[in-house]
C-alpha cells in the first residue's frame, strides 16, 4: 500500500502501527466479520504460492501468533531414586481447523514431525523435529 500512510499510536508497553485502506480485504480476504474459527480460512492462490516458497517464514509467523516454545521437565521414580530430564517443545493452539490444517501443511513441507495433543493443540516434541523450527522461529518478542 505505497499510497497509504502508516502512523504510530503509543500505548503503555507498546506502540501500535496503523494503516487504513478500503482495499485491505482485497489483500487479505480471509479477514472478515465473525469469529475466525467459525468461518472458512483459505489462502488465495498468490498467498499459497508464497507459503510454499517460504514455509519456514510462514511457520514462524504462525508460531509467533498462536504458539510457544517451552522446556518440558519430566520427573520420574527409578530404582536409583528420583530422576529428571528436560527437552524443548513447541506448541501451537488454535480453534480454527482451517488454520491448524495450514500449519500442518507447512510443517510437513519442512519435514517436521508433529502430533495433536488435543483437537486444537499441536505439538512438536522430538529432538530432530524441534531443531528445524528452531532455525526459523527464534524467540518471540
Amino acid at each position: 500500500m505505497p499510497v497509504n500512510k502508516v502512523f504510530a499510536v503509543r500505548r503503555v508497553g507498546c506502540t501500535l502501527l496503523k494503516s487504513t485502506s478500503k482495499h485491505w480485504p482485497c489483500l487479505f480476504p480471509q479477514h472478515g466479520r465473525g469469529r475466525k474459527h467459525t468461518r472458512s480460512i483459505t489462502l488465495e492462490p498468490w498467498q499459497q504460492a508464497i507459503t510454499l516458497a517460504f514455509p519456514g517464514e510462514f511457520v514462524k509467523g504462525l508460531f509467533h501468533s498462536d504458539g510457544c516454545r517451552v522446556t518440558n521437565r519430566v520427573r520420574y521414580h527409578s530404582a536409583n531414586g528420583d530422576r529428571s530430564y528436560q527437552y524443548p517443545r513447541y506448541f501451537f493452539s488454535n480453534e480454527s481447523a482451517d488454520i491448524l490444517h495450514l500449519r500442518t501443511e507447512a510443517l510437513d513441507e519442512l519435514g517436521v514431525s508433529w502430533r495433536f495433543c488435543r483437537r486444537n493443540l499441536l505439538s512438536v516434541a522430538r529432538r530432530q523435529a524441534v531443531a528445524l523450527p528452531d532455525v526459523y522461529v527464534g524467540p518471540k518478542y
